[in-house]
């Protein structure tokens, strides 16, 4: 039997309400962008449709640039994964900025991947 192809959709990208990870909701798109002002609490990210992907692994990335960890050493990519829950699945990936926000200005990327495949790939530039 054929294995089913993952389709992937990128609904929205840019600047959102803030997220409540504890809820079923999606944070609202603000502006539809890949520049995105360097502000604090400043939410960023995109949303993406999956389908025919119930049950698989789902794999994140958040590329930063360069930011310092508290000994001057540049943070590794923040990582982690997720199970999609259903069939269609709308799924949001993003981030915030935190005190201090003038180390964060610079190309922020964040990548999904199901069965190490490349599923979905945006860079945004904090200014």
């Amino acid at each position: 039997m054929a294995k089913k192809k993952v389709e992937v959709r990128l609904m929205t990208r840019g600047i959102y309400t803030q997220w409540d990870n504890k809820s079923k909701e999606l944070p609202e798109l603000i502006k539809m962008t890949r520049d995105i002002p360097c502000e604090l609490d400043i939410e960023f990210g995109y949303v993406v449709n999956i389908k025919k992907a119930k049950n698989k692994k789902l794999h994140y990335c958040i590329y930063h640039p360069n930011i310092p960890d508290e000994d001057g050493k540049p943070m590794p990519p923040f990582a982690g994964e997720e199970y999609v829950k259903q069939n269609d699945w709308n799924f949001f990936i993003g981030d915030t900025i935190w005190k201090p926000v003038e180390n964060k200005i610079g190309n922020w990327r964040i990548t999904l991947m199901i069965e190490d495949e490349l599923i979905a790939d945006e860079t945004f530039n904090l200014y």
